[in-house]
C-alpha cells in the first residue's frame, strides 16, 4: 500500500506567526511559544475527496490515521497504531431531561480509545513523528493518562519513556504506565512541577520532552477529534462543545481541524460553541476569560477530584482563550460535589459511566442550561475523555449473608 499524499508546507509559532521548517525536530518556537503545523490546503482540495477518505476500511487505515492526507506523518513505515477506532457518540436522554435539555445531548466516548482515554490521539502521533524523527527517548508531566498513552506507543515504537506524575495521581494510572514498560515516578507536587523536572533534566538525560503543546504534534493528533465529529454528525458540526480544559490541546486542535475543513470544503461556515469546563479548585481559564484577559495567572492551591483538568499553568493559555471568544462560547467552572452528582445521573439513567472530567462536562451543560448561556434546544456534544474504570468509584454494595434467613423485601427495595 502506498503512503497518502501529505500536504505540510511549514510550522508556524502560534503568538508570532514565524515560520520554522516542517522536517526538523522542535520542541517550541524560538520565541518560546507552541508551533502549529500548515499544510497547502489549496492543494489538497483540488485532489483529495472528503468522502473517499472517510470511507477507508478501517483495518488499513484505523480510527484517526484515516486522515492521513491532514496528518502530518509522511511515511507508512512511522505510523505507530493499537488498534485506534472512531470513538462513538452516544445517546444521553435521561440526562438531557434531567438538566432541562430539549436537544439532543450526545457523549464522544474517548474511553474506547488505546489506553482508554483521548490521549491516545495526541500522544500516538507525536511518538509517530518521533520515530520518523529517530528519537528513541522520551519524557512528559502527567496526570496519569497521557502517560499511559505515552509508555503504551513508546513501546509499539521501540522507544523508552519517562513520566513524572504528581503524587496523587490515581495508582491505576501509574501501574498502568509501568506495566506498558514506561519509567514512572511519583513527585511530590502538582502537573506544572512535574512539567519543570522534565526540563530541568532534558539535556544530562538525552530525551526528547513531549509535554502538552511543547512539541507540534500531539495538537495534530487531538484535532481529529474535531474531523471523527464532524464525520459522524454527516459534516454539520453541533451547537456546542463541552471540553474537559487542562492543557487545552484538544479544545485548540479542534478548532485548528475546524477552519481547515471549511478551507477545504469538507463543512460550511457554521461553528459550535466551544466551552472551556474547568473545575472550582482549579479554574484558571475561567477566571481569565471572565477578566477578558489573553493569559491567565497561575492557579495556586489547586485542588480537584477531576485530576485530569488540574492544571494550574497552561502554556496555551491563549490559544483556548481564543477559540472560545472566537466561537462564541464561555468558559465555566464546576464543583467536585456537582461533579459528582452528574458522574451518578449519567450512570443511573443512561447507563454510561463517565470519568469525573467527562462528569464535569455533564454539570457545566447542567450549569449553563440553568443560567441561560446554553439554549434549550441546542445539539450539545459533550467529551467524556476516558473511561470511567479508571477512577475510584463509591462502593453502594450491600452484604447478604447466605446462611441467614433472607430478607427479600430489603434486597428488592436496597
Amino acid at each position: 500500500m502506498s503512503s497518502p499524499k501529505t500536504y505540510v508546507t511549514h510550522l508556524e509559532c502560534s503568538m508570532t506567526g514565524e515560520r520554522a521548517e516542517a522536517d526538523r525536530v522542535h520542541n517550541l518556537s524560538p520565541a518560546g511559544w507552541p508551533l502549529l503545523v500548515r499544510y497547502d490546503l489549496e492543494r489538497m482540495k483540488g485532489e483529495v475527496d472528503r468522502d473517499a477518505v472517510a470511507a477507508r476500511r478501517a483495518i488499513t487505515q484505523p480510527g484517526f490515521w484515516r486522515w492521513r492526507e491532514l496528518l502530518p506523518v509522511r511515511r507508512d513505515e512511522d505510523v505507530v497504531s493499537l488498534g485506534e477506532m472512531d470513538t462513538p457518540l452516544v445517546l444521553l436522554p435521561e440526562s438531557a431531561k434531567a438538566i432541562g435539555l430539549k436537544g439532543p445531548l450526545l457523549s464522544k466516548e474517548e474511553g474506547r480509545l488505546p489506553t482508554g482515554s483521548f490521549k491516545a490521539r495526541g500522544l500516538g502521533m507525536a511518538v509517530a513523528m518521533a520515530k520518523g524523527f529517530g528519537i528513541t527517548k522520551m519524557a512528559m508531566p502527567t496526570n496519569g493518562n497521557a502517560g499511559a498513552a505515552l509508555s503504551a506507543y513508546g513501546a509499539r515504537a521501540g522507544m523508552e519513556t519517562w513520566s513524572f506524575c504528581p503524587e496523587d495521581t490515581p495508582d491505576v494510572n501509574v501501574r498502568e504506565i509501568a506495566a506498558q514498560g514506561g519509567h514512572v515516578f511519583r513527585v511530590n507536587g502538582l502537573i506544572h512541577h512535574c512539567g519543570k523536572l522534565v526540563g530541568e533534566l532534558k539535556e544530562k538525560a538525552g530525551w526528547f520532552d513531549v509535554s502538552t503543546l511543547k512539541e507540534p504534534y500531539r495538537i495534530e493528533g487531538k484535532k481529529t477529534m474535531g474531523i471523527e465529529l464532524a464525520y459522524q454528525l454527516d459534516w454539520e458540526l453541533p451547537d456546542a462543545i463541552f471540553y474537559p480544559t487542562g492543557g487545552g490541546t484538544g479544545l485548540i486542535g479542534m478548532w485548528k481541524a475546524f477552519d481547515e475543513m471549511e478551507k477545504l470544503g469538507w463543512i460550511g461556515a457554521k461553528r459550535p460553541k466551544m466551552v472551556a469546563v474547568q473545575a472550582a479548585g482549579c479554574a484558571p481559564i475561567v477566571k481569565a476569560y471572565e477578566a477578558g484577559n489573553t493569559h491567565a495567572e497561575e492557579w495556586m492551591d489547586a485542588r480537584t477530584l477531576a485530576a485530569g483538568i488540574r492544571v494550574p499553568k497552561a502554556i496555551g493559555d491563549f490559544l483556548i482563550l481564543n477559540a472560545v471568544r472566537e466561537s462564541g462560547g464561555f468558559a465555566i467552572a464546576v464543583e467536585d460535589g456537582d461533579i459528582e452528582r452528574a458522574r451518578t445521573l449519567a450512570g443511573t439513567k443512561d447507563g454510561l459511566l463517565l470519568c469525573p472530567e467527562g462528569a464535569a462536562t455533564l454539570a457545566a451543560a447542567e450549569k449553563a442550561v440553568a443560567d441561560g448561556r446554553l439554549e434549550r434546544d441546542a445539539r450539545v456534544v459533550l467529551f467524556n475523555c476516558g473511561t470511567g474504570l479508571k477512577y475510584p468509584l463509591p462502593d453502594r454494595s450491600k452484604r447478604l449473608d447466605r446462611h441467614a434467613p433472607l430478607d427479600l423485601a430489603s434486597i428488592l427495595t436496597s
